[in-house]
């Protein structure tokens, strides 16, 4: 204990002890030492010797300290000493402002000898882990070196760090435990390690989203007062940054969870927007930050399309123009919420149209896009603000067809208003103006507003302009190219190279897929000689651009050139061409273009981004333009007379195939439509059928139900008459009708068999007919037979009906026989009897009475059958012009079908000597020198017909001629 007082503090006599010296005792010390508070003491020391001799401890003293938070993790001071000095040894912050280049130099090396220190200290991922363990310690003296300890090494070694926590067990969750510290201190350094954390790694990015990181930063920035607040706001918006930038996945969670919504607050300004502090300027600049990473145009466009829809839906769109139209913004703010707007309504009609409807506080109002391009064409506002708006306008025109007419509608004549400023004459007064940086905005916003809008072009040539006074009013274009050409105007301007850029790039978008303005352009006789003027000439490094440009509209002249004026068409063009400037050297001026390094820029994203306004020469979307026409247009210039004629004859030959298989086509197309019209009769007459036989079905059913009936009455007065025969009175009389009673049974029993019977000839036709339909008419020989056998079944059937109903008639006449003769022998023995007899006499009259009645109704029912029967036979006989109707049918659809086939075997052979003769061509245009590229999109089975022997005859005897 006397020596580490001594060490930390005391004063010795004698020769002092190097630092070296002095920390390899205290490392002996920890490692010797087994009393805690030895222990404790020496760690401390190192602890007090870290930042001075940072080197000697690093070097000695790390695997110790390593051992210490192993072994002594129950005593939370010596963790934290051991903490705080491993901190200090890989720690790279220099508190004292560095001046001259040695301590420059020696921070340097600071820093390297601190990346050092951290990758001995990952060499072994336990001590990763061991350090996300101890930060589950609650007690403020472990934690918070714990955190800025892994802040430091994720600093010095993010992406080794990041690995280890990622495989790390419950790692990132026990790091997301940090934000909800009742601490400030320790959430606030829990901010800072997440930032460091989430750095470049969507894996954990998507794990801290998922760890509800959106929650708890987003309380956390409306408690700390949104963009009011301090540096804690900063920290959780950069936080928020990392996790939502090119993360689709974590921006899917952030738009589905609904934290869009929560967004608006914070752009929530008032009237007095004096007095910005330089925090707030810098918390409101990482919202709108935050909200143009959502709606970027490098996302996916579905997703940017719904966040689009989230944010107006929500009032946020509404919110960023209110702060756009408000005074007392700073520029920087105000510039980056131009450019947020620009992103939120690019692309999307809805918001388009919102922007479209805003006006600025103004006596009298003025439309939002005036205001702005009135900002834009003013030369005296900032660069950066004047790129924004032109972003913004470029974003309010993109796929806006509506928009582009509104535009352009108020340039035409019928529509101006002399009282009132328009966007139209904001561009024309940029466009002409002395300011070259003013030219080139115009320029490309009014070519914006011509993209891909071929109405928008035509509609533009009817523009008039005054020159002045006494001079009749030229057209727009005339204006523009003249501008061009009159190099000595020029001059006087103060044009330079970005306007000449600036003009051509319009024109060439104006006139691109428009030949009638094309025809307007070539109208001009010196639009042409300026053009050839300058491709021909040996101008410098500068001029280049614009050699290339120049090539590049003559080449469009040539490309969408319909022949219209006789002085200048495709093939004169091209003859100048050769002639004045040759077609190599034109080749090699048009690509100018895409090797210029500002193309290159250009072509990356479509917000205009430029360091310098002589920066500013090409438009992204006119980079694409380039894209499209150079192969094309080269390959026009290149071609030669000949093969553009051989080539429109061998198109026109192709196009001529191309509508014989069209023609095929659309008849193959009438007989499917046919075959299906059929199809559908078929299943209509089927459906049909099934309801017919359903109908037959239940009669057959009613019919038995009669019959119990009817065999159940007959029980009934078999009975009767049993127990009538029982009386001596009347024994002949019962046993004659008893044996009668008996036949009857007898025949009953015979009927009902027969009945059973046809039942069963009933079931197996249905089992057949229902075989048919699942089968759906099959064809052929066997059909036939099969319908043959079913109509002699049910012709069968119908006999057996017949001789049944015989036979109830039958059964019918003999019961009545039977009933008079009983009435006769009721006679005969009342008669002949005593008086005495006359009771029962009357009771036998009584009970044949009864029977009679009986008997009547057993025949009304019989009726009933009868009745039943007849409708049964019409329904069969309905069924079997049915089974004929469709069995005409299946014949027909039979021999659509060979037909079918046959048609089609026919167009198989066309389409194979189409094919050969189609290779022939191609083989006599390579013969010829042409390259002929692959085109997928033809069909495969083009046919001619058989009859073009004539045709081959003459190319055999063009061949000939060649």
């Amino acid at each position: 204990m006397n020596y580490l007082f001594g060490v930390i503090g005391g004063q010795q006599t004698g020769p002092q002890p190097t630092g070296a010296e002095t920390v390899q005792r205290l490392c002996d010390r920890v490692a010797s030492s087994t009393l805690l508070e030895d222990r404790r003491d020496a760690v401390r020391a190192l602890k007090s010797l870290s930042k001075k001799y940072r080197s000697e401890v690093g070097t000695k003293a790390m695997d110790h300290l390593i051992h210490i938070l192993q072994t002594d993790s129950s005593d939370t001071e010596i963790l934290g000493y051991a903490l705080d000095t491993l901190y200090n040894i890989v720690c790279n912050d220099e508190e004292e402002e560095q001046d001259d280049s040695e301590e420059e130099n020696q921070q340097k090396q600071e820093d390297d000898i601190g990346v050092q220190f951290t990758e001995k200290f990952i060499q072994e991922p336990e001590n990763i882990t061991l350090l996300l363990t101890l930060l589950e310690e609650f007690d403020f003296h472990v934690r918070w070196p714990g955190v800025k300890l892994l802040t430091a090494l994720l600093k010095n070694q993010c992406a080794q760090v990041q690995g280890i926590i990622l495989v790390s067990p419950m790692g990132v969750s026990r790091l997301m435990d940090l934000l909800a510290d009742s601490r400030e201190v320790i959430r606030n350094d829990g901010l800072l390690l997440l930032q460091q954390l989430t750095k470049g790694n969507a894996a954990i990015q998507k794990i801290v989203a998922f760890e509800n990181a959106f929650e708890r930063l987003l309380d956390i920035i409306t408690e700390e007062g949104s963009s009011d607040g301090g540096i804690v706001v900063e920290d959780c918006l950069l936080l928020l940054l990392n996790l939502l930038k090119n993360n689709s996945s974590n921006q899917n969670f952030f738009k589905e969870g609904s934290y869009i919504q929560r967004m608006k607050p914070w752009f929530e300004v008032g009237d007095d927007n004096s007095g910005w502090s330089a925090q707030k300027v810098t918390n409101l600049h990482l919202m709108l930050q935050l909200v143009r990473v959502m709606v970027s145009p490098v996302n996916s466009p579905g997703a940017t399309a719904s966040c689009q829809k989230a944010m107006f839906q929500c009032g946020l769109l509404q919110q960023l123009c209110t702060i756009l139209m408000a005074t007392g913004v700073p520029a920087d703010i105000l510039t980056e919420t131009i450019n947020t707007v620009s992103e939120v309504i690019r692309g999307s009609e809805v918001n388009q149209d919102y922007f479209a409807s805003v006006n600025a506080p103004s006596n009298p109002p003025r439309p939002a896009i005036v205001v702005l391009l009135m900002s834009m064409v003013n030369e005296r506002q900032p660069f950066v603000l004047r790129c924004a708006v032109l972003y913004c306008f470029q974003c309010f025109l993109y796929k806006n067809h509506k928009g582009q007419g509104e535009i352009v509608a108020t340039l035409l004549p019928s529509t101006i208003d002399a009282n009132s400023i328009s966007a139209g004459q904001l561009l024309c007064g940029g466009l002409f103006s002395a300011d070259s940086l003013s030219n080139w905005c115009a320029a490309v916003a009014l070519a914006h507003a011509l993209q891909d809008n071929l109405t928008q072009k035509e509609q533009l040539l009817r523009v008039q302009l005054a020159t002045s006074l006494g001079k009749p009013p030229v057209s727009l274009l005339q204006q523009c190219t003249n501008i061009l050409s009159q190099g000595d105007k020029l001059s006087r301007r103060g044009s330079r190279v970005q306007t000449k850029v600036g003009l051509l790039m319009l024109l060439c978008t104006w006139i691109c897929n428009c030949p009638i303005a094309v025809m307007h352009f070539l109208h001009n006789q010196d639009n042409v000689p300026f053009l050839t003027g300058q491709i021909s000439e040996n101008l410098g490094e500068d001029e280049r651009l614009v050699q290339g440009l120049c090539a590049l509209l003559l080449g469009i002249c040539i490309y969408y050139n319909d022949n219209s004026l006789e002085n200048y068409t495709k093939e004169k063009l091209k003859q100048l061409i050769e002639k004045r400037i040759g077609k190599e050297n034109f080749v090699e001026k048009l690509g100018f273009i895409t090797k210029h390094e500002l193309y290159s820029r250009a072509a990356q994203k479509p917000q205009p981004a430029f360091s310098t306004p002589e920066h500013m020469m090409f438009d992204h979307e006119f980079t694409k333009l380039v894209k499209e026409l150079e192969g094309v247009i080269t390959k026009a210039v290149l071609k030669s007379s000949e093969e553009e004629k051989k080539e429109e004859e061998v198109k026109k030959t192709l196009e001529q195939h191309d509508s014989i298989v069209t023609q095929y086509k659309e008849l193959i197309r009438e007989q499917d439509s046919q075959i299906n019209e059929l199809k559908e009769q078929m299943a209509s007459l089927t459906t049909q059928n099934e309801k017919l036989q359903n109908t037959v079905t239940q009669q057959l059913s009613q019919i038995q139900q009669h019959k119990d009936q009817y065999n159940v009455l007959k029980l009934k007065l078999g009975k009767d008459n049993q127990q009538t025969g029982n009386n001596a009175e009347g024994t002949h009389v019962n046993g004659l009708q008893s044996e009668m009673l008996s036949q009857l049974r007898e025949q009953i029993e015979e009927l009902r068999r027969q009945n059973q019977l046809l039942q069963t000839q009933l079931t197996e036709k249905d089992n057949v007919i229902t075989s048919l339909k699942a089968e759906g008419i099959p064809s052929g020989e066997g059909s036939t037979s099969n319908n043959t056998e079913m109509l002699k079944e049910m012709e069968l059937l119908k006999a057996q009906l017949q001789s049944q109903t015989a036979e109830i008639s039958q059964l019918q006449t003999e019961r009545q026989e039977l009933l008079k003769r009983s009435e006769t022998m009721a006679a005969v023995q009342v008669t002949g009897e005593d008086s005495g007899y006359l009771e029962k006499i009357s009771e036998l009259e009584g009970r044949l009475s009864t029977q009679n009645a009986e008997t009547q109704k057993l025949k009304g029912e019989v009726k009933t059958l009868l009745e039943s029967k007849e409708s049964m036979e019409k329904d069969l006989a309905s069924a079997t012009s049915s089974v004929a109707i469709l069995q005409a049918e299946k014949s027909k659809l039979q021999q659509d079908v060979q037909e079918s086939k046959k048609e089609q075997d026919d167009l198989l052979m066309l389409l194979a000597d189409q094919d050969q003769k189609i290779l022939s061509l191609k083989q006599r245009l390579k013969d010829l020198g042409e390259t002929i590229e692959d085109e997928d999109d033809l069909d495969s089975k083009d046919q001619f017909d058989d009859d073009d022997d004539d045709d081959e005859e003459d190319e055999g005897e063009e061949d000939c001629d060649e």
